[in-house]
């Protein structure tokens, strides 16, 4: 995997920012787009644009095969039984929506349990906590060790006869670490739970085999695995969603419309209501078959490196300074690091290092109850992904050596 290479299929990697090349170290929030992805949603404008299903004109017969050939192309990404198993949606957060929408129509009642974990993205717990206003539906926390591993004896514990939906996510987006998903789908399934995996940190990184995780459902996006924003999935089991009520009403997903009844398709069309986004799931396919070219060992052998040099670089210049959050590089982290420099505030640190072309993440990252569990209100936080250099790493860091020495009367006043 030849990094300067692959570059240059990112223009966008080429700018200048304040008179500094950019350093782009924020794929958690969303990935770069190579070409590929951009010719592919431009060639459908120019030369496909129909809507799909519904004329028999040979445009929109184009159009549909492109479309459904996405579709395809993702139950393959996912190792999917059948590509019906697919479901479009606008990405993660959408996804989990329309599950927890779903379950809440006569699949969960008053008293029901939904388990999550306090390492979860807002996407995976508003939704639910939702429910719990509108259906009384109790949700419990699973949390986590000193070193942001998932506690798996409370787990284990909370686990019980009322838990009806374990809402997992695959990747921490703050903390990198790596969840036991399908250990934990195995002890859900043996109490009857249903397993709902967020998935959008882990798509981009690693293969998700949907059999080999043994769970039931998946939401992933594809702006961040190099694809389009507004486009993303849900895959289920056939014989779960062939159960569940829709999520919207609307056209395409209907069967026959009556002034006194309404008929539904079947999955996916069922919960696929309105004008697709098209272009967009053409252009998740041609993510898909970019990340494949490249291959996830390669990519994986990449990012560990770029993690275990950050870590160690990060360790050797501030020391006790600077306090790196989640565990440490290896097996149970992925490319991303979070961290708080001592008497900087994060927000300080993104808008310094955004002076010198370097774009971190600052804030909650949508992950405000791990923020609270971690005793802090914000982090610093820089992700990793096939286009990262070396190189750009060691510009952070010495960057933050700058602000750290911009900061040090306050830092000192501060210990």
């Amino acid at each position: 995997m030849d990094v300067q290479i692959l570059r240059k299929d990112f223009p966008i990697l080429a700018r200048q920012f304040h008179g500094h090349p950019v350093a782009y170290l924020d794929t958690a929030a969303t990935s770069q787009k190579p070409v590929s992805v951009i010719e592919a949603e431009r060639e459908y404008y120019l030369r496909h644009n129909a809507n799909v299903h519904r004329g028999v004109y040979g445009l929109s017969e184009e159009a549909t095969d492109a479309f459904e050939h996405a579709r395809e192309r993702v139950g393959q990404f996912l190792n999917a039984d059948d590509p019906n198993e697919v479901i479009f949606t606008r990405g993660t957060t959408e996804s989990i929506n329309l599950v927890a929408s779903c379950l809440s129509r006569g699949v969960l009642k008053r008293g029901d349990r939904v388990l999550t974990t306090i390492l979860e993205h807002h996407s995976n717990i508003v939704p639910w906590q939702m429910l719990r206003s509108t259906c009384g539906i109790e949700l419990d926390f699973v949390d986590i060790d000193d070193d942001g591993r998932l506690r798996m004896e409370e787990f284990e514990e909370r686990l019980g006869a009322r838990t009806k939906v374990v809402a997992l996510g695959h990747v921490s987006n703050v903390l990198g670490t790596v969840n036991p998903v399908k250990e934990m789908a195995e002890r859900a399934h043996a109490r009857g739970a249903l397993v709902v995996l967020d998935a959008a940190q882990s798509v981009p990184h690693r293969p998700v085999d949907v059999h080999e995780l043994g769970v039931d459902l998946v939401a992933f996006s594809g702006h961040k695995m190099l694809g389009p924003m507004g486009i993303g999935a849900l895959w289920g089991r056939a014989e779960l969603l062939a159960r569940l009520p829709p999520y919207m009403g609307g056209g395409d997903m209907i069967r026959e419309v009556h002034i006194d009844r309404t008929l539904f398709r079947e999955p996916p069309a069922r919960f696929e209501a309105g004008t697709p986004n098209v272009a967009g799931a053409i252009g998740l396919s041609a993510a898909i078959d970019y990340l494949l070219k490249v291959g996830f060992d390669d990519l994986r052998a990449h990012e560990d490196a770029l993690m275990r040099h950050a870590y160690s670089r990060a360790e050797e210049m501030f020391g006790s300074r600077m306090r790196l959050y989640g565990p440490p590089p290896g097996p149970e982290r992925d490319a991303i690091l979070s961290f708080a420099l001592a008497g900087v505030h994060a927000h300080d640190v993104a808008s310094l290092l955004d002076a010198e072309g370097i774009c971190i993440r600052a804030g909650h990252h949508c992950a405000q109850p791990l923020m609270e569990r971690l005793g802090v209100s914000s982090l610093s936080r820089a992700s990793f992904y096939l286009y990262t250099t070396p190189e750009e790493i060691d510009r952070m860091l010495e960057a933050l050596t700058r602000v750290e020495k911009l900061f040090a009367p306050r830092a000192t006043a501060a210990r």
